[in-house]
């Protein structure tokens, strides 16, 4: 028996996680849980997503097989790698558990939930993270399931999507609650040096604890990282106020699943992408701080680096008109625009400095510039030459090919870091 929860949470408060916690806790003497939680994010640049966009999926059943910790709500939470299903209708349990936790009287806040027998397509949840989705859609893949949709019944489309997910590629986050919210910094700094396989744990550049969310809600802070064994390890090392539960999710966070390669052509509003291009119109700084740039590939496209990527916006600044880069990014409606999340420079152009103006033959002194693009004339004897008899030198660029991503303080969800691609 899968189960599927979307949307409970506001921009006021809540969170998804905590009510998939709520529903362990309260299923948990009737089922065995089969793998671990999933946290799966969607589509991050969907316009009307409450915060982070993500749903939750459990998979419930008779379990057998090796049992390990994966949490501790009042007691030990176990899961088992394998399972027999037991299919059962628990919608009386799981409203219940909506109507006390979700954020129902947010009108932003349009929660659901799905039990199934089965997964619905692998296809759905690929169109759910890189595209828009509708309720149509979701209903569509609840044929055989039991559903309960509140209000306008937006989350019904995470509930099937965070089932639908098959984990090819994964890592792990251990979320950790508590009421009072106190992180010792220090201790944050010693776990990531300690803990190799965790990540985006700290920023150090910005002096940001990157496992405390932003948002009101009931997480005291999270831990991400591709071992989970490890991260146990790490809420050891990590000093803080009292923890009342904490769980284990296993999650798409960190994938890039949610990009597709694109020529600039095809690429839609509110998709990531990958694309690639030659630097057309060089970086400009615009009101914000936000630095802007156009690629071409025999069709043109804005790139941005935002305010919040901080000293990233250095690295976009010393590109060049022939620089061939792969931008990484979500795309702004409008001006349509890729909001990068990183960036790799393939080529650099060589950009040329003139040092000196040609000398004349006759007289030996400097030419002087007749404009733009119109050569030289000697102001004593009236010589010419062209643009090319001038001194010019290479200028040094201050970068080189290779990959360059924002810091920790602007990092997605879903954007794998360079850490996880062994680049860093």
């Amino acid at each position: 028996m899968w189960i599927g929860i979307d949307d409970t949470d506001s921009a006021q408060g809540g969170c998804t996680t905590y009510v998939a916690t709520e529903v362990i806790k309260e299923l948990s003497n009737k089922f065995d849980l089969i793998g671990f939680p999933r946290l799966v994010r969607l589509n991050p640049n969907i316009p009307w997503k409450t915060r982070g966009n993500g749903a939750i999926a459990l998979h419930f059943g008779h379990g057998y097989g090796k049992k390990f910790e994966i949490g501790h709500i009042g007691k030990k939470i176990y899961a088992y790698e394998k399972g027999i299903n037991k299919f059962e209708d628990v919608s009386e349990e799981l409203e219940k558990i909506i109507h006390a936790r979700a954020f129902l009287e947010d009108e932003k806040t349009n929660p659901a939930f799905v039990i199934c027998r089965k997964k619905p397509s692998y296809s759905f949840y690929k169109k759910a993270v890189r595209s828009i989705v509708t309720i149509e859609e979701a209903k569509m893949e609840t044929k055989n399931c039991i559903y309960k949709a509140y209000k306008n019944g937006r989350g019904i489309i995470g509930s099937v999507a965070a089932i639908s997910w098959k984990p090819y590629d994964r890592t792990y986050e251990l979320i950790t609650y508590a009421r009072k919210k106190w992180v010792d910094e220090e201790s944050v700094i010693k776990m990531d040096k300690e803990c190799k396989s965790c990540f985006d744990n700290y920023d150090y550049e910005n002096k940001y604890i990157a496992i405390m969310p932003h948002a009101n809600s009931p997480v005291l802070y999270g831990i991400r990282g591709e071992d989970a064994d490890e991260l146990k390890k790490a809420m050891g090392i990590v000093i803080s106020s009292q923890i009342e539960r904490w769980i284990i999710f296993e999650t798409n966070q960190a994938t890039d699943e949610h990009l597709q390669k694109k020529k600039i052509k095809d690429v839609k509003p509110y998709e990531s992408v990958i694309v690639k291009g030659i630097v057309k119109k060089e970086p400009h700084v615009i009101k914000g701080g936000h630095v802007i740039f156009s690629i071409y590939d025999g069709n043109e496209i804005e790139c941005a680096a935002y305010e919040p990527t901080k000293r990233f916006r250095n690295i976009i600044k010393k590109l060049r008109k022939g620089d061939v880069v792969v931008v990484y990014g979500g795309v702004r409606k409008k001006p349509l625009t890729i909001n990068i999340e990183k960036i790799k420079i393939e080529k650099l152009a060589k950009v040329y400095e003139k040092m000196e103006n040609p000398i004349c033959p006759k007289c030996g002194k400097h030419m002087k510039s007749m404009g733009r693009g119109k050569g030289y004339r000697c102001p004593k004897c009236g010589i010419k030459a062209g643009e090319d008899k001038a001194r010019y030198e290479i200028v040094e660029r201050g970068i080189k090919p290779g990959f360059y991503e924002v810091p920790v303080v602007a990092r997605r969800h879903l954007a794998k870091p360079l850490k996880r691609m062994k680049l860093s």
